[in-house]
């Protein structure tokens, strides 16, 4: 379920009936109702007068859970500073900076496996510093806007840019060049988050004008 809901496979405004989930995945209602508990603790869900419903972002919460990731993912570089820390993972390093390289040369199309593949480094690269809580906290951040995000297709030249940002950040870490990898990994996720934010808005601005006209 939290894959379809993550995918944007459960329709945002329907309601999540225990019944009918039940029937779709084939299973009683019992781990239904655990799962729907647990999505809604992970502030996957959110709660209407007449049930639960798939989480949507307002704008202005887009823009606080950007704002969470890069304190998450700026920690993730910074506690390499701090003594007694362990230090990155390079061979999970190196293994992103590898398949970023292959995808400079080939890059993908816009869609749900680029936005996997970018979700896939993020998390490694946090994963790597050592802290696997910061790695699950950034996972439920994805999942609350990973529906959002497949709205956004970039274009060939951002897939160019994430590409080439990614590899600098990975080429950083394994230098413990963390000042530059922190520089890079600030500048491409503000980036992104104006990115979203600017599509997000233009989407509710076509929303409203759709509303006004009729064929």
């Amino acid at each position: 379920m939290q894959r379809d809901l993550a995918a944007g496979a459960l329709i945002p405004t329907e309601r999540l009936g225990e019944e009918r989930l039940a029937e779709t995945y084939g299973v009683s209602r019992t781990p239904v109702r655990e799962a729907l508990a647990r999505l809604f603790a992970d502030g996957l869900l959110e709660r209407h007068p007449d049930g639960l419903y798939p989480y949507r972002p307002r704008v202005d919460e887009l823009g606080d859970l950007y704002e969470l990731r890069i304190v998450l993912e700026s920690r993730g570089i910074q506690r390499n500073h701090a003594p007694h820390t362990r230090r990155h993972d390079a061979v999970a390093i190196e293994e992103e900076l590898d398949a970023w390289k292959r995808l400079r040369a080939h890059p993908p199309e816009p869609g749900t496996a680029l936005i996997a593949a970018d979700e896939r480094f993020h998390l490694t690269i946090l994963a790597a510093s050592g802290n696997t809580a910061l790695a699950d906290a950034l996972a439920t951040v994805y999942a609350r806007v990973r529906p959002v995000r497949a709205l956004d297709m970039p274009t060939p030249e951002r897939i160019a840019i994430m590409a080439a940002d990614h590899i600098t950040i990975a080429e950083d870490l394994l230098t413990d060049d963390l000042d530059s990898a922190l520089r890079t990994l600030l500048s491409h996720l503000t980036s992104s988050r104006a990115h979203v934010l600017a599509r997000a808005r233009r989407a509710l601005e076509l929303t409203k004008l759709a509303r006004a006209v009729r064929e």
